[in-house]
């Protein structure tokens, strides 16, 4: 087995968060909210952290978007948080998440995830998803209450691990993940999905593609060992 580790993001880097688009178009009239709600949900996860403060994931997630209702002079009811919720719990697996997963198994890798989710929300939702046997850990922030890319999350799973930072590389659809991560000495592979890309400061992936399955074919190419 390689001794190598990928570490996966969660949130729409393996799942789907468009599966949350009904509900946007249905309370908002406009799908396209969920972008700014995705947006603002980031923003203010990242500002609890550098003010000190934490709360789960998915309580935050309703927090947000209940702000963004508020801004945009629309009425949430119980149903739709409730919705919302369902919804948020049961995001699908990437139809290119499953193939990559077991090429990068076959080729020898261990498969880890590290997600702002709390512990028991991110293992129900990848164990829904059918995605949840390919990794033999999964990461969450709320084991030291700084979401990502807060640089403790990443020290601290290269030491629960066991291993030097240099065999560790985060696949994330999110260039703010991937910053994180790279400023800890590990490798970044960035899937630029739609609505995400390279900023172009700062130190970069070596890896760039448009989806999971392009990335596990560059990884398999520069990280498998001859």
């Amino acid at each position: 087995m390689c001794n190598k580790i990928i570490v996966f993001d969660v949130n729409e880097t393996l799942l789907d968060t468009g599966a949350l688009n009904p509900i946007f178009e249905r309370v908002f009239g406009d799908e396209r909210i969920l972008r700014q709600w995705f947006s603002e949900l980031i923003i203010y996860s990242q500002s609890l952290t550098l003010s000190g403060s934490y709360m789960p994931f998915g309580e935050l997630a309703v927090a947000v978007l209940q702000m963004v209702a508020e801004i945009r002079g629309t009425i949430l009811s119980e149903q739709d948080i409730n919705e919302f919720r369902k919804r948020l719990a049961t995001l699908p697996a990437h139809p290119d998440a499953l193939p990559a997963l077991e090429m990068l198994r076959a080729a020898g890798f261990r498969l880890v995830t590290l997600t702002n989710s709390s512990t028991q929300a991110g293992e129900k939702v990848l164990e829904q998803s059918g995605l949840a046997h390919f990794f033999e850990k999964q990461f969450s922030v709320e084991e030291i209450k700084r979401f990502k890319p807060a640089t403790e999350n990443y020290t601290s799973v290269a030491q629960r691990l066991g291993v030097n930072a240099d065999l560790l590389r985060l696949v994330a659809a999110h260039t703010w993940d991937i910053l994180g991560a790279t400023a800890c000495g590990w490798k970044g592979a960035l899937v630029a999905r739609p609505g995400n890309a390279v900023l172009r400061v700062g130190k970069q992936p070596d890896i760039v593609e448009k989806d999971l399955i392009a990335v596990a074919h560059r990884i398999i190419i520069i990280d498998r060992p001859e």
